[in-house]
């Protein structure tokens, strides 16, 4: 490991205990402070943390890989989720920042769901907490996993002998990071060093395409290169079926359903949600048009220069490691590092906040003070950290496929939720219920079947299809039985 690439990691290290520390100073008194950032966020670091939360290590990892290993037709997937994004900053944002206040100032998804129908309360606090915390466990070690194979990759024996496979280094350390700024400076933390690693994202992924192309040859070499290996290569449509379409494009689906990309939306500061949509929409667009040009144009460099590749999902560190002067290494790797702490990260603090919020203060200490409950959620936030540890422990995970998982589990349960509670004055707390549990039972047991495929070239439906279309049919169809009588809106 060459000195400048061990200077620019330990710099990025630094900078993003020193964010956890001033926000520590700012904001971790109080429950709302610690798991809302006082509500004040501005619109910019609401929009990138959000974007940043959103796209982890899918973006520099999973979703170059699928490239790399498919070709252009997998960009329906980056189609799919551009879109989902916008429809969720127009239609979730705006209500939600509005009704969580409106509706008891609720500080958590499942409390805002508890809120809105009062006689489901209980069930829906503890019925979606113990969802966000299910999926979240899942979801935080496809991180994790990222983190492991980017130290097999690239920082193999850096250590030396310390007991650990370089694998379990990299879980390690990088979990190790995260809970120090998230448990010592809570929301805050994880949104200022989320616009932080935004940046750097963002930045990495013009810069990197940009140098595959001019140093081999340019764009006609490098279209050459990747037909040879495939003349169907550059293709959006080359063994596209229908089924295949639908899976990809339906990711997008997802989005009004997660937790850690739309707690933003109830934090972002008054008045700021347009400007905050606008930025985050432009910085999503220069990120997956990165993204897509890293797979493609990574295939190409590694045939051009006779290189081998042994998992596609690394051919973002691949390109780091051999185009690059050490620094600017360095300066790339934090790039992938910080795609994988930002989501970490907001998962670690969204799931905390349910098990503090959900269940500790709903169960066992309903007069806790506030130091108590911050002090809780901390502890939460490392529970969570290591039973993510012992499911990424498996070197052999994918992160594509981990993220898929959680990504429809997810979006079945919440979204179909989210959208009618903030749009539907006629649903019920019965009808909530049967949606969260239809949308998440329906998810898990599609995958159980061997139904699923998250992939373009499978035979299987996507589970979020599946999922999404039965927890929406049975809100409209329990709150029409009338089980249970709609809450008026508060007046505002």
């Amino acid at each position: 490991m060459a000195t400048g690439t061990l200077i620019s990691l330990t710099l990025y290290f630094v900078l993003m205990l020193g964010i956890g520390l001033f926000a520590w100073k700012k904001s971790t008194d109080s429950s709302e402070g610690y798991l809302l950032g006082g509500r004040n966020l501005p619109p910019a670091v609401a929009a990138l943390s959000a974007g940043a939360s959103d796209m982890s290590g899918w973006l520099l990892l999973g979703l170059p890989g699928a490239l790399y290993a498919t070709g252009l037709v997998e960009a329906w997937i980056g189609i799919g989720l551009f879109v989902g994004a916008l429809a969720n900053w127009i239609i979730v944002a705006p209500r939600l920042r509005d009704q969580t206040v409106a509706y008891g100032n609720a500080l958590t998804i499942p409390e805002f769901l508890a809120n809105r129908f009062p006689d489901r309360a209980i069930a829906l606090r503890v019925v979606s907490a113990i969802i966000i915390v299910l999926f979240f466990t899942v979801y935080t070690a496809a991180g994790l996993v990222g983190g492991g194979k980017l130290f097999v990759s690239s920082f193999a024996g850096l250590f030396g002998d310390t007991g650990l496979s370089d694998y379990m280094t990299g879980i390690w350390l990088t979990a190790g990071v995260v809970l120090a700024y998230t448990m010592v400076g809570g929301f805050l933390a994880v949104s200022l060093t989320d616009f932080v690693q935004g940046c750097i994202m963002v930045v990495a992924l013009i810069l990197m395409p940009i140098v595959v192309l001019t140093s081999d040859g340019g764009s006609a070499t490098v279209a050459e290169a990747v037909r040879n290996v495939d003349p169907n290569f550059l293709s959006l449509f080359s063994g596209l079926s229908f089924i295949g379409f639908l899976s990809a494009v339906t990711w997008g689906l997802g989005y009004f359903g997660q937790p850690h990309i739309i707690v933003r939306f109830m934090a972002v500061k008054e008045g700021g949600v347009k400007t905050a949509r606008n930025i985050g929409m432009s910085w999503m667009f220069v990120s997956l048009i990165g993204a897509l040009g890293v797979g493609i144009l990574g295939r190409a460099h590694v045939e051009l220069n006779g290189l081998t590749l042994e998992d596609p999902e690394t051919i973002f560190i691949l390109l780091a490691d051999t185009l690059f002067h050490p620094l600017i290494t360095g300066f790339l790797l934090a790039a992938l590092l910080a795609a994988i702490m930002s989501t970490i990260s907001s998962q670690l603090l969204v799931a905390s906040s349910s098990l503090t919020e959900d269940f500790y203060r709903l169960f066992l200490r309903k007069n806790a003070s506030e130091r108590e409950t911050v002090n809780v959620s901390r502890i939460c936030v490392l529970l969570v950290a290591l039973a993510a540890i012992a499911i990424a422990a498996d070197p052999e995970s994918e992160v594509l496929g981990l993220v898929s998982n959680a990504w429809a589990g997810f979006g079945a349960a919440f979204g179909p939720l989210i959208v009618l509670s903030l749009t539907w004055d006629r649903m019920t707390g019965s009808g909530a219920v049967a949606g969260l549990v239809t949308g998440a039972v329906v998810v898990v047991a599609w995958i159980a079947a061997g139904f699923g495929d998250s992939f373009l070239g499978g035979p299987g439906v996507y589970e979020i299809i599946p999922g999404f279309i039965a927890a929406w049919g049975a809100i409209v169809l329990v709150s029409r039985m009338g089980s249970s009588a709609p809450v008026p809106r508060p007046v505002q």
